[in-house]
């Protein structure tokens, strides 16, 4: 198959294109910089300008690029970034392959279980609904700029991703060094859900979500097996063999990174994958032990 891939620099990005180009597919990259390799093609998503022709012909394209909401405090600027660097690029991408006269037949791009907000102790499936604040606000608007390629027919899969595990990066890379020195331990209450997954598991999702044809809409990227915070932080101690002891109180969390800490460290979104194992996706890591045990003992 020949598929685009965006936000091909990033984390998911990264392990993406390796698995895909190990399968014998051609991967194409949108960059924002001048191409310099043959599979790379020019956007910029803040001018609106993109090199239309060379998207002709795509069997799929997966949209991943956008600020990270983990890079730094949100100041207003900062806020404005994230929500632009979604809504400006996805509608960009999703109107060009619209207009395309051989489009892609599947576009996924991603989301995020932010859509849900902060919900406590609720289940949550895709049929649920969206959260209240900033997060929320954010996903609801960059689902919708993919109504361009809706539209033109382009079978359209929201993948709202929930906290990816990899010890290469993300979050869990940032945890390693505190816990292995013995000084990691739960946030706050500790009894915030979090929903996980990891990062092999999310593109082995990603490519079963391309390869079944009838699937469309929104699907939650998640481990069956959501943990709350108290028994992320006593797991990933048990996987390293080193104490949790260490709690971080929530009001020090909020002095560090403010608006940022209560919505991504605080809040509570306990999400299943309703939809996905519906649709008889099967994960290799569906445990958090598992999943860690996968991930911090390569």
């Amino acid at each position: 198959m020949k598929i685009l891939i965006t936000g091909a620099s990033g984390f998911i990005g990264q392990a993406l294109i390796k698995h895909l180009t190990s399968q014998n597919h051609q991967v194409l990259t949108l960059v924002r910089g001048v191409p310099t390799q043959k599979n790379e093609i020019a956007w910029q998503p803040s001018a609106q300008t993109i090199d239309a022709k060379r998207l002709n012909g795509l069997d799929a394209a997966i949209h991943l690029a956008g600020e990270n909401i983990a890079g730094g405090r949100w100041s207003k600027d900062r806020k404005n970034r994230i929500r632009s660097s979604r809504i400006d690029g996805t509608h960009l991408l999703a109107k060009t392959l619209a207009q395309c006269p051989n489009p892609p037949s599947v576009l996924i791009s991603a989301s995020a279980i932010g859509y849900y907000g902060d919900r406590g102790d609720d289940m949550l499936s895709e049929d649920s609904t969206p959260g209240t604040g900033f997060l929320p606000e954010v996903a609801l608007a960059w689902e919708e700029a993919t109504q361009p390629a809706i539209k033109a027919g382009i079978r359209t899969i929201w993948i709202r991703i929930g906290m990816v595990l990899d010890a290469q990066g993300g979050a869990l890379a940032k945890m390693l060094l505190p816990f292995k020195f013995g000084l990691g331990g739960q946030i706050g209450s500790g009894a915030q859900y979090m929903s996980w997954i990891t990062r092999d598991d999310l593109i082995s999702a990603m490519c079963y979500l391309i390869q079944n044809n009838t699937l469309s809409g929104p699907f939650n990227a998640v481990s069956p097996h959501p943990v709350t915070n108290r028994e992320f932080a006593k797991t990933l101690g048990h996987v390293l063999k080193r104490p949790t002891f260490f709690p971080v109180p929530a009001f020090v969390a909020k002095m560090a990174l403010g608006e940022m800490a209560e919505a991504l460290l605080l809040s509570s979104t306990r999400v299943l994958p309703t939809r996905l194992q519906k649709a008889g996706f099967t994960f290799n890591y569906p445990t958090l032990e598992s999943a860690l045990r996968h991930t911090c003992q390569q």
